[in-house]
């Protein structure tokens, strides 16, 4: 792990690129004013992040983006995704996804959110599935690596086992790892393939309880997040713990900067942090349980 200016960055795989350990998630600009947009893609620049990463789903959150990094673009490693499953959805989405953004290449660009291996892996390797067009366009330089998002171990094994994906995306969050056995698999069978890992989720405390007075402040979040600045701290550093190159910290302006004070001062998880750790998350709804393999 080297450091550059505020923030350590550690090798994107073999590709001779190195990422920031905390990432950008789109998310944060979500249905914001392009001048927070700007605001906050520039704090983060400032701050040592070099790691961005968008979907066509995040509501505008390419738009908003796209104007706020464009004066960093030469700078940055972009990352985007789609959740098209056949070719010619995927084309039109890429070219909107390129226009958006104001780039005309993606640093990584992932299936976005694999769960099923009927559903989500055969189409995509399929005659006129959208491998085709990924392929070609990282032929003609539009796209320079290749990975995907995953939240299950059955679709990200076949995955890995149809192609030589450069990067996984996936939950690496404590509670899910250490109470639900969520991930272990999925970051071996990575690291035997050669792909970085990239998390997701580190912030992540469990499901929604009903009437949960956050719900409003972090309505950007699917799940709750941990919002106590100590245990998120263990959390994030459990996560960049494991042989992760960078982790993306929840959709909130507030959480992303509190992930990126813990990636000032990272040191790895002690054996008696993680067993308190793993205390805490006994009583957790947890958001991704264990998965057949």
């Amino acid at each position: 792990m080297t450091t550059t200016g505020t923030m350590a960055r550690r090798p994107y795989g073999d590709t001779g690129m190195e990422l920031s350990i905390i990432g950008f998630g789109g998310i944060v600009v979500t249905n914001e004013e392009q001048s927070m947009a700007n605001r906050v893609v520039a704090e983060a620049v400032e701050k040592g992040i070099n790691y961005f990463d968008v979907a066509p789903g995040y509501g505008d959150a390419e738009s908003k983006l796209g104007p706020a990094l464009e004066p960093f673009r030469k700078d940055v490693f972009l990352a985007c995704k789609t959740n098209m499953r056949d070719r010619a959805g995927a084309e039109e989405q890429f070219k909107n996804s390129l226009e958006r953004l104001r780039t005309d290449y993606f640093d990584i660009y992932q299936l976005h959110g694999l769960v099923s291996v009927e559903k989500d892996v055969d189409p995509v390797f399929e005659k006129g599935g959208v491998m085709d067009m990924i392929l070609e366009r990282k032929k003609a330089g539009q796209i320079r690596h290749v990975g995907f998002s995953v939240h299950s171990h059955e679709a990200a094994l076949a995955a890995l086992d149809r192609y030589d994906f450069e990067s996984v995306l996936m939950p690496i969050n404590f509670a899910t790892y250490l109470k639900g056995d969520f991930g272990q698999v999925i970051m071996d069978r990575a690291r035997e393939k050669g792909a970085a890992l990239l998390a997701l989720k580190a912030m992540a405390r469990q499901h929604w309880r009903e009437g949960h007075p956050d719900r409003d402040r972090f309505g950007k979040c699917w799940y709750e997040p941990i919002k106590d600045p100590e245990l998120a701290e263990l959390a994030l550093r459990w996560t960049l713990s494991q042989p992760v190159t960078a982790a993306l910290p929840p959709g909130s302006a507030e959480l992303w900067r509190m992930a990126v004070e813990v990636g000032y001062r990272f040191k790895p998880i002690t054996p008696d942090e993680e067993a308190y750790l793993r205390e805490q998350a006994e009583p957790l709804n947890i958001i991704f349980p264990a998965a057949a393999v």
